[in-house]
This record gives structure tokens, sequence and C-alpha cells, in this order.
């Protein structure tokens, strides 16, 4: 096929060509062109090929193209994605009778449809940018170089060079699922298999960008429906490895000719935690992991096609990596007490995938992933309480047994699929997977895994074909394919080749292995550290991670305005729920914890426990030149014991509370605390960091701060030390639109993308009076004449700072600076003026119920704390979906001259729709709602039988029991025979956490 570019208006023609014509396929032009006023809206068609005029048309490109990936929407310009070099890898199954061939993408171009801006730059484009090519410019781009950049780069080169890295691969006509494994394309019918609609949505990484014409094609009649398939203008791309040797295998003796067999090797990476090496650690709140890999070995001959299906991926808690890693690599828990709910939806999604799962884990024994296997043990002890056997796990400490020469012991139990190749009839299946992992889920599993998949093998030869075990070439081929495997995905996740391939492919360690390895080590140190960042920020756009991307869709004003309608019409299918957060900030003065807090964290008598604890500390541990180079952890470690034990040891409690989250920027530090039945519901959990002292260079001021999805509302908090002096007004102002600009969390959101945010933080603004003066006022209690001289007040009043925000009554003495463990402001030699320093400001819907000091001393501050109540809202998706359909319905019968609007607008939600409560779990019963704490409902408000008999053991009247009460033994008898069978008790077992939401967070309309 072939790209041509019209004018007026500006339109991409994508065309077949003689080649695709000759193969049969149908002559049809899939046009494209932006809507107007509507950067992220395109409209679509699919047309006869002699309906196009390309008389004045431009030829795009000289290259043949092998397909569309989608459209993209980047800096507000709306891009074509197309393939434009891809070469053949194999056939994996050629005993099948229509073939599953698979390509490789060596090249992707982007063509836009709505500025001729980027024309040149597409035209140019005629020197293949294969994966070498790909991977030399990412590298040059980080070293000096005497060639000035471009002046314009092109918006989407970052996705070029990852999308043409020769990792990505995709299933030739005619179509077959690449993305899904064989025994569930067995298991469907033969024409769903073939559709393109049809596909594993964990392995498909164009997705976000194909979704529209998926959509369009849905909505085309099956004819040509069926011509837009066979056309191949719509690809699915995997990443991954795909690799397939045919080779020819010694025949029985009652056949001289050999038996022709196929190995085959497909690894699909998952998308849905993707990203860089240390980037992308552990597990999200829906269950996904980093690194998850399906990867499915086939071999395939005239008589059988056997599958084995094993996957890797991080291990599924709550860790990160931050700031230079070298080789020591410093592991942070991020949430130790709040990962069993996303544990436990990880392996519900493997148990219902591939049915028993046993873990593999190859952590070693060191400092670090000690800790990791530790806490793997522990959730996963705690998981068993709900699939029993069906989930084990081996801890196999992979450098200590290989140091011992020993990594024989690893057996499989689960089998294999196999089918008949002609009949394609399953013999035997699979019942379980092997989940491997160790610290990064590249060389050390890479390894476990090829042996497994080798035993698989074995498993299958030895019952049909026991010669073919001693077969070199097979085991050559596999071990190459193995190697090439662990290349392949280790330059994906790491951005160098695997460690250990030598002793993969060769089966023997050598100097220049072990020389390779260490090359490798310090390339991907380099790369981790210094490169992955952009990286990872191309390929959060690629998959439409980014806060503030909007997804391409095709122009369709039915669907628009049933989405208009939906968004206007939010509080019908979503509740609210009260949400209670204590806020409290304290500068510590580097001193540890002396006294009590309860008189911080509970000031007022009688009142309700909060959900959330949010505490910001500053100066946790002195500010050193040591400290600065390299944070302590451990002070903040200390305070984090403290509270929990305050809180758990309160009087009157009510509810237990688990730290969700901390972070710290050497003395700035963030804790976050919640009631334990609410780690369930609050999702997405985030930490970082922002350095302000030294220009941005040292970490001695700055901004620390965490942010969550509670329900569905967004919720950031921040805790920052500004620049001190009295006068340093303007610094304290820079460092907060430091802060705000250059403080991100993952997939690009920011401070201002969350709908409430509360600021916890010594500020360090003062007051513009004199000491004595200042001093004689806060004696008196006279906080408006102290408020009119606040710096941090005056900068608001002229929006120079937290536009937008709120802050509660002063009505407290300022809080700074303290004799240590007295009531005197200070006495010292510098006699610091008192300030309000430390400070809570808002913005959001916050109801502020209290804001105020506690009068603890054990340092030159006095703590603050804020108590807020607010509202959390709670999206009903199946009622979402239900009025979506409704109003769908409604709009495509809409008559003539109908107001639309106002027709959708008073469409109420049918009759016979019934709101269920949600379904209980460990921590919540449906039944247990405010209105009726613990499931106490008053005798009111029940509704009794009238009729009810006021015997108990009296049986209905047409029971065959109570017919006759003379009956004999033999009438009884078989009166019992016709009895429902007793149902045998079952020890009661934990159900897992509640299904994650919709994975993306963006606003879609579903079709019926």
């Amino acid at each position: 096929m072939h790209l041509y570019l019209g004018s007026n208006p500006r339109t991409i023609y994508l065309v077949t060509g003689s080649h695709e014509e000759n193969l049969g396929r149908p002559q049809r032009a899939l046009v494209f062109r932006a809507a107007e006023g509507n950067p992220a809206q395109a409209v679509v068609e699919f047309l006869p090929k002699d309906e196009v005029n390309l008389a004045n048309a431009i030829r795009l490109t000289t290259r043949v193209v092998k397909g569309c990936l989608g459209l993209i929407c980047i800096d507000n310009e709306t891009f074509l994605a197309v393939i434009t070099s891809a070469t053949e890898v194999g056939n994996t199954r050629p005993s099948e009778s229509s073939p599953e061939a698979v390509a490789r993408i060596h090249e992707v171009l982007f063509y836009c449809l709505t500025s001729s801006t980027w024309d040149d730059f597409s035209a140019s484009q005629d020197t293949m940018l294969g994966p070498d090519t790909a991977d030399a410019i990412m590298i040059r781009e980080n070293y000096p170089h005497s060639t000035p950049p471009p002046l314009f780069e092109h918006p989407c080169l970052p996705l070029t060079k990852i999308l043409s890295s020769g990792s990505f691969y995709y299933a030739l006509e005619p179509h077959w699922d690449i993305s899904s494994r064989f025994s569930e394309r067995l298991s469907r019918d033969r024409s769903i298999s073939m559709d393109i609609g049809t596909f594993d949505e964990r392995f498909v990484w164009n997705e976000y960008i194909v979704r529209s014409l998926l959509d369009f094609r849905e909505k085309l009649d099956f004819h040509e429906r069926e011509e837009l398939d066979s056309c191949q203008f719509i690809i699915l791309a995997m990443q991954g490895y795909v690799g397939v040797f045919t080779m020819a295998l010694p025949a029985p003796p009652t056949d001289g000719s050999p038996t022709i067999a196929t190995l085959s090797l497909i690894s699909r990476l998952g998308w849905k935690r993707a990203g860089t090496r240390f980037n992308t650690r552990g597990v999200d709140d829906d269950g996904n992991t980093a690194n998850f890999v399906e990867s499915e070995t086939i071999f395939s001959t005239d008589q059988h096609s056997v599958s084995y299906v094993q996957v890797r991926g991080s291990v599924p808690l709550f860790w990160e990596q931050q700031g230079i890693q070298t080789f020591g690599q410093r592991i942070q828990i991020t949430r130790p007490h709040a990962s069993q709910p996303a544990f436990e939806r990880h392996f519900s999604h493997l148990t219902e995938d591939y049915g028993a799962v046993h873990a593999i884990n190859l952590l070693g024994t060191k400092e670090n992933e000690a800790i990791l296997t530790s806490a793997y043990a522990k959730h996963l002890h705690i998981a068993r309480s709900i699939w029993g056997d069906g989930l084990g796990i081996t801890h196999y400490d992979f450098h200590n047994s290989v140091r011992m020469g020993g990594h024989d012991n690893i057996s499989d139990r689960f089998g294999f699929t196999m089918c008949d190749s002609s009949s394609r009839e399953i013999i035997t299946e699979q019942k379980g997977v092997f989940r491997t992992n160790c610290l990064d889920c590249l060389d050390r599993t890479n390894f476990v895994q090829d042996i497994l998949s080798r035993n698989s093998l074995e498993q299958y030869l030895m019952l049909v074909r026991r010669e073919w075990v001693q077969s070199g070439a097979l085991w050559t081929h596999h071990r190459e394919l193995w190697a090439e495997n662990g290349d392949a995905l280790s330059r994906i996740y790491a951005g160098t080749g695997a460690l250990n391939t030598s002793f993969t492919r060769s089966g023997k360690r050598t100097l220049a292995g072990v020389l390779s390895d260490a090359t490798k080590s310090v390339s991907r140190a380099y790369i981790n550290n210094f490169q992955d960042k952009g990286k990872q920020i191309a390929i959060d756009m690629f998959l439409g991670n980014l806060s503030n991307q909007k997804q391409v869709k095709i122009f369709d004003p039915i669907h628009d305005s049933v989405r208009i309608a939906l968004e206007q019409r939010l509080t019908e299918y979503s509740t609210s729920k009260t949400c209670s957060i204590f806020v409290g900030t304290w500068n510590l003065n580097g001193r540890p914890p002396s006294e009590s807090l309860l008189p911080w964290l509970f000031p007022r008598d009688n009142t309700s426990e909060p959900d959330i604890f949010v505490l910001g500390f500053q100066e946790i541990v002195p500010l050193t030149a040591q400290q600065i180079v390299q944070t302590d952890p451990e002070k903040r470690r200390m305070w984090e014991t403290r509270i929990l034990e305050a809180l758990d040891r309160r009087p009157h409690k009510a509810y237990d509370y688990v730290l969700l989250r901390s972070e710290q920027l050497v003395g700035t530090a963030l804790v976050v605390l919640v009631r334990s039945e609410l780690t369930a519901v609050i999702r997405n959990v985030e930490g970082t960091t922002r350095k302000t002292g030294l220009r941005g260079m040292s970490g001695n001021k700055g901004a620390v701060g965490v942010r969550l999805d509670y329900h569905d509302t967004s919720f950031c908090f921040l805790t920052a030390h500004l620049a001190a002096g009295h006068s340093n007004v303007e610094e304290r102002n820079a460092d907060f639109h430091t802060i705000v600009n250059g403080l991100h969390f993952l997939k690009g959101k920011t401070v201002e993308s969350h709908e409430n945010v509360i600021w916890l933080a010594d500020t360090n603004y003062r007051i513009e009076l004199d000491n004595e003066t200042v001093r004689s006022l806060a004696e008196a209690d006279d906080f408006d004449s102290l408020l009119a001289a606040d710096q941090l007040k005056q900068a608001m009043d002229s929006r120079a700072i937290f536009e937008g925000y709120e802050e509660g009554p002063l009505l407290f003495r300022p809080t700074y600076k303290y004799d240590v463990g007295t009531d005197n402001y200070d006495t010292s030699e510098k006699l610091r003026i008192p300030a309000w320093t430390d400070r809570i400001l808002f913005r959001g819907r916050f109801d502020l119920t209290a804001y105020s000091r506690a009068e603890l001393k054990g340092s030159d501050h006095r703590p603050v704390f804020a108590s807020f109540r607010t509202s959390v809202r709670i999206i009903d998706t199946a009622k979402r979906s239900a009025l979506s359909r409704l109003l769908l319905e409604s709009t495509l019968d809409a008559a003539p001259g109908e107001i639309l609007e106002e027709k959708l607008a008073s469409l109420p939600l049918p009759i016979n729709y019934v709101e269920l409560p949600p379904p209980s779990s460990d921590e919540q019963a449906w039944w247990d709602h405010p209105d009726h704490p613990k499931g106490v409902f008053p005798i009111s408000t029940l509704t009794l039988q009238r009729h009810s008999s006021t015997n108990p053991f009296d049986s209905p009247v047409d029971s065959p029991l109570s017919s006759s009460p003379s009956s004999s033994d033999e009438e009884l008898y078989s009166h019992a025979l016709a009895l429902q069978t007793p149902i045998t008790p079952m020890p009661a077992s934990r159900k897992p956490p509640p299904p994650p939401p919709p994975y993306r967070n963006r606003t879609t309309v579903e079709t019926p």
C-alpha cells in the first residue's frame, strides 16, 4: 500500500497498491483528515479506491507502507503512525492450514494531519531508521557533539526511536492473534480467532492510539469490515521477542524422510506497567507489575503442536529505587503495610488467566534483595488463605546455587498444551504457570526459564520421539532462541543485552563472556541513570499515560452528544462519602522524639478519628554537609515508629492505622497514614521530591510530595522547607514556583493536575515588625496586627504565590522561635523575631474544622495542625454504562427537529434498574453503612410478614412431609429421596480484594 497527501482540505490517503491487489485484496482507500476546531479529533472514511482522486496528491514516501498503527495527538497536532519497513521473522506453525507468520517492525514514521510544518521532515525519511540507527541516535544524544542540533525536532521523534528499535512485531495476513497464547486461540471459535477485534489487551502496545480506528471498524457493516481487515490497513503490534527455527529431525525407521519441525519462542511484554529499569518497579494498585512478560515455547510438527507458557514480572510489592543507582542498588519498599490488596489483585489476574501459580523467587540473600524476599514471602503466605495449594512459592538463591554448581533441581509440574496439528483437537492442556522473578527479571530469570522450557519440551519428546531428546540441532536452536530472547528483553528494559547469554548459548562461562558482562553492567548503570528518563516519557506518551494527553477521537456527532450528556449527569451514576483528614507540620530542629505525640495528633476531645493522617516534618535530621550528600532514613523511620505507637496506644481507639507512604528529601519528610480498611480503595499512591537549595542542586531546602486517589478523587500533599532569612521574601517566592513547576509525579502528573491540594510547610515567611513589637503583640494575642505585617499574607494578597489557595484564621501565637523545652521566645544571642513560619494552606473542596498549634516543646518550633472534612466521589461504572447505552439508544431514535440536548438531559434511568450495593470484602461489608453502623437497623424499618406462623416448625401446606402425619416409613423414604442433596460444609476462605476499576482514567463512552 502507498501513502499520499492531498490538499484543500489537508488529507492523507492510505491506498492499496498493485501488490496487494495481485494477492486478491480489495481495491480500497482509508482516508484521514483533521476535524475542524478540534486537534484531537479526526475524520476517517473507508472508500473504494476509484472514488479517491489522487491526481493532485503527493506521495509522502517512496517505500511501501505495511499498515497503520493509529492516531496520536502531540502538542495539539494529530499524527498518523504508519509502518514503512518490516521483515518476516517466520511461520510459527507451518503445519497449520492457515499460516501464523510474524513480521518484525524496523521503521515507523508519523505524518501530520493538522499542519504542513513537519512535511519536509517526513518526506526526507527515505533512509531507513533501523534498530541499530535508532540506538546510535539515542547514545549520541547523551554525549557532547560538535554538530548543532536541528532547530526544530519532530515531536514524534522519541516515539519513532522506540517503535523503530526492532522490538515490535505483528501478525501477517491472514490475520491471527499474536497477542494471545496458543491454548487461548484454540479455545475460540475459528472465525473469532481470525477477527482483528479479538486480542489480549495486556500485550497490544498500540491499543491507545489504534482504539479510535477499532471503534470506527466496529461501526462498519459486516461486508465493509471484512474488506477493511483483508486490506490489513490496521495493525496490532506487540513488543517483546519472536524467534523461529525450522529443522529436520530423524524420522522413525519405517520412513526414510526426516520430520520437519518448527521451534518458536514468543515473548509478549505487558504494557500496563511499562517503563525502564529504575523508573518502573514493583506493582501498581491494579495488580500490574513492571517488566511482566508471557513467554511461550511452541514446537510444531505435522503430527502435533505443543505450547509451554511461563511468565515473569517484578516482585508484586510497592517498591522503587530513587536517586543515582550504581552497583549497590538501594531498595525502598514504599508501602510496606498497604501492599496486600494490590498483591492479591496481581495473583487474582494470574489465576484467572493461567490457573494454578507457582512463584520462583531468584533473589539472593544480600541485604536489599533479602528485604524484598522477606516481604514477598509474608504477603504470599497471607494470600494463600484465598487460593490454598493453587498458589505456591520457591525461594531459590540463584547466585549461591550457581556458585555451588547446581541448578538441576528446578522441575516442572504443570504439563503443557498439545493439540493434533490436522484437527486442532486439544489432547492435553497446561494446568498452571510458573511465575519467575529476580530483581530486574532479566538475566537470572531468563536463565531459569530456559531450563523450564527445555524440561517441558523433554517431557513431550519422551512421550512421542525419545530419539529427538538427543538431537543436537534442536537444543542448539533452543539455547539460541532463549539467548536472543534474553538480549531482546534486556535491551527493552535495561538498555543493553542480557548478562550470562554466553553461558545460555554455549553452556559454559568464558573469559570473553565475563568481560562482555562487565561492559554491559557499566553501560546499564550509565543508561539507566542518565538516559532512561526521556525514554520513559516517550513510552508514557505512546501509551497515553501522560495526564495532559487527549486521545484522538474519530468524528462522531452521535457519540459526542452522548459523552457530553454523560459528563453533565455525573451525579446520577456517582455517589459521595465523607472523608476526614488530619494534617500536621513540625520543624524538629534535628531533635529525636522526647514527649507524647497525642496532644498534637488528637488535640480535641470527643472528635471522631480521621480517615487519613498527613504529617510533614522539616529538619528531621540536622542539616549537615554529610546529611545533604547522603540522606539518613533512620531518623524518619524512628519517627514513623513513634507515630504508629502513639496511634496504637491512644485511649478509646476505634480504628487501626497503617503507614501508607513516606518520602524524604534530606531533612524534609512526609508521612501518610490511613485507616487499615481503606487501603483497598486508595490507589495510585506516589511520592516525589524537588530540591530548591543552591538553585536546585542541594536538598537542604525543597519539597516532598505524596499523591493518591481515594476512590475517584485525587489528592496531593506537599511539605516544604523554603529559603530562610528574614528579608529573603523573593527567594521564598521563587522556591514556591520552582516546586509547583518542577515537582512531577509519574505519567506527567503535576501539583496543579489534582483536584485537592494541601501544603503543610515551614514556609519561613516572617513578620515585618521589630522584635519588641512582635513579642508584645504576641503576648497580648493581638493576632490581627501581627497578620497585617505577615509576609506570606502580603505575598498571597499580591498574587505572587499560592494563587487560589486558602488558609484558616490565624488564632494562635507565632510558632517560631522558642527556647527548646520552654514557653519563652528565643533568648539566644540572635534573638530571632517570632513568626508564623509553619503554615497549612489548601485548594479544593475542603471544609476546615480546626486550625491551631499544639504545645509540644521538644523543638524550637511548635507543631501546627489542621482538620479537614471533604467528600470523595465514587463512580458506579455499571450504572454509568447503563446510562450511556440508554443515551445512545435515545440519540439514535431522535425524531427530526427534536432538541437533542434537552432530550438527553431529561432522560431518566429505566425504572427496572436496580442499584446493588458494592460487594463485601474483608475490610467492609455491604450492610455496614454510615446510616446503619454495623448493620443495625431500627425495628420500625423492617417489613414483617403479615401471615407468618406462630409455630416455626409448621411445614408449608404443599410440603410432602406434612401431607400425611401418619405416613409410612416407605412413604417417608421415597419423599426423602426426592429432596435436594445437602451441601457439604466447606471451610470459609478469604476473598480477594475488590477488582480494580477500568484501567484507564479517561472519559469514554460505552457502546452497546
